[in-house]
């Protein structure tokens, strides 16, 4: 009976769910077609992408490996004590993500307006507050069979003028998401001390064992497995220490995402107009580490003000940074599409700072977030409503 009677509490919240996000997808369509001629750059079509093949093109995107030694990595170990393993982390959460019926009307207006989210989710105010909402990635691109052990996962990245952090959100229950905030860290090459990664964290990717971060000149890698307690004086209770970092021979990617419809899978990375890509090792002995420092692939495209970038299946999902409405590509060597919000044409109509998209191939859903807005839909749903 019991069993019985959460389910039935499970159906009003999924229709109530779809209620309130319906209802915010028709007042924003209406509201898209307000959009000031101030964003007119948005309106600008990329065209086609450009594949970028000579070695000047190619050289800056070039990255050199610099993992911490085996000595400096025990040192780091002793010094911070036995790590605590992710499912303790999830177990000694900090807070709950709000459900859309709990969000403020700003929050739900930081929501795409076409194609209209499935899932959304609010952060509190106070517990963000000093803090700059960052990159996503899931559990989905973790592993393959979108798991972490026993647990359906959500990494949200948020920055701050004195530390960086990832909630890890538990969201085995689609219906009351959970997270812990972990903070990341630098150690020093010998492994003696470590400081606080101060960084913008607007790409972030989680593979097998290692999370890849976006940080000043490189990507700096996590490995999951050595998140600790915390014992400084910052009110952090979990802190996660880098184990190595990707130097860039050009500017830093911005952008991060996974591929797995590639062969092998690999990373995705945008910045100023460029999308290129590398491969992830297939070594036992590398895991979640690259094959090489050198792109595989990488365009030019005419897409300005990039935030976030997905590619699946020889697509490129691109989207503009924009003070209130930004568009959503899909951009390919023959041109390129922008969402529809309706039938009046209007295309202002994806989010205007969304840092990321991070696609969860299990579930056929890209997930993201704008401002204190957690939010997913299907990639079938954007397809849609590009064709």
């Amino acid at each position: 009976m019991t069993q019985h009677r959460g389910r039935h509490r499970r159906r009003k919240r999924g229709r109530a769910l779809r209620g309130v996000l319906a209802g915010t997808a028709l007042a924003l369509t209406a509201a898209a077609t307000l959009i000031s001629a101030s964003q007119a750059t948005v309106e600008e079509d990329p065209g086609a992408l450009k594949p970028l093949t000579s070695r000047a093109e190619l050289d800056p995107l070039r990255l050199r490996e610099e993992l911490l030694p085996e000595p400096a990595l025990d040192r780091l170990g002793t010094r911070l004590g036995r790590p605590a393993g992710v499912g303790a982390v999830l177990a000694d959460a900090d807070g709950t993500l709000r459900d859309p019926d709990d969000c403020t009307g700003t929050e739900r207006a930081a929501l795409p307006v076409a194609p209209a989210a499935t899932r959304a989710y609010c952060w509190d105010a106070a517990d963000t507050r000093g803090l700059r909402p960052g990159a996503v990635t899931t559990s989905g691109d973790a592993d393959d069979d979108g798991r972490w052990g026993d647990h359906r996962m959500v990494l949200s990245a948020w920055s701050g003028d004195r530390r960086s952090q990832v909630a890890f959100v538990d969201a085995d229950d689609p219906g009351r998401l959970s997270y812990t905030w972990v903070r990341l860290a630098v150690p020093t090459d010998d492994g003696r001390a470590h400081r606080p990664l101060r960084s913008a964290l607007s790409g972030m990717v989680w593979y097998q064992d290692k999370l890849l971060v976006t940080a000043g000149d490189g990507l700096y890698v996590y490995d999951v497995h050595g998140v600790r307690r915390a014992t400084g004086a910052d009110g952090s209770r979990y802190v996660l220490p880098a184990v190595g970092v990707y130097r860039s021979a050009g500017p830093a990617p911005t952008a991060l995402s996974l591929d797995r419809s590639t062969s092998p899978d690999s990373l995705v990375a945008s910045r100023d107009g460029l999308l290129w890509r590398y491969a992830f090792s297939a070594d036992p002995g590398r895991r979640g580490l690259l094959a090489t420092g050198t792109a595989t692939e990488a365009y030019a495209t005419g897409a300005e003000d990039l935030a976030g970038v997905l590619s699946h299946r020889s697509r490129w999902y691109l989207t503009q940074r924009a003070e209130e409405r930004g568009r959503l590509w899909r951009q390919t060597a023959d041109g390129a599409e922008a969402t529809r919000c309706g039938a009046d044409g209007t295309r202002l109509c994806w989010t205007g700072p969304t840092p990321s998209l991070s696609y969860w191939e299990q579930t056929g859903e890209v997930w993201s977030q704008s401002g204190r807005t957690l939010f997913a839909l299907p990639l079938h749903a954007i397809d849609r409503a590009l064709d």
